[in-house]
């Protein structure tokens, strides 16, 4: 009589054994974290701690689609609280080498402009962007923006957080160790 083999449901992933000594890499070694440390690793990608533990917590993902799916789901049901949180972690990111001087003063004047009306940084995602058109995109934007109303203002900003998000998950992933930290210039600093 053939072994009994347990059924599986249509789009399981199927787990097959790793040789001996193989140390998980990218995905798979996020999923095999403990959630504390999980938690911890996802929040070099935003800086949101409820974004986090949900991510965290609906793990094992099967793929990278399944991980950003999650990401995105977490990612919309933000309160401006958990939007305040994350822009308080991003980092701020140098102009390119080579930048004008003209450009550094433009663009700290749209900065601290945008600031004070919005109370916190500018963010844009630049993952399409090549470096050497990134200072100008940057500049247009945070003009254009400026004449937001608040909300509208944090609703854009919780969507540039969201895609920011997707690309450093994106990258990392791929990465031997994963969730290095922010990525792809998404807020100037002059």
């Amino acid at each position: 009589m053939p072994a009994h083999r347990p059924s599986r449901l249509p789009g399981q992933a199927v787990a097959t054994p790793e040789p001996p000594g193989h140390r998980p890499t990218g995905l798979a070694r996020f999923n095999a974290l403990p959630a504390d440390e999980a938690e911890r690793t996802l929040l070099a990608c935003c800086g949101s701690s409820h974004w986090a533990r949900r991510v965290a917590a609906h793990r094992p993902y099967p793929d990278l689609d399944a991980l950003l799916a999650a990401s995105d789901e977490a990612a919309y049901d933000l309160t401006p609280a958990d939007v305040t949180e994350a822009l308080a972690c991003e980092s701020l990111t140098l102009l390119p080498d080579g930048a004008y001087s003209a450009a550094h003063t433009a663009l700290s004047a749209a900065h601290a402009a945008y600031e004070s009306r919005f109370g916190h940084v500018f963010v844009i995602c630049l993952d399409d962007t090549p470096p050497e058109e990134s200072p100008d995109l940057v500049l247009t934007e945070i003009s254009s923006r400026l004449t937001n109303d608040p909300d509208k203002e944090l609703t854009l900003t919780a969507e540039e957080l969201r895609r920011l998000t997707r690309g450093r998950l994106t990258r990392s992933v791929g990465d031997t160790d994963i969730f290095r930290g922010a990525g792809n210039g998404a807020i100037f600093r002059p």
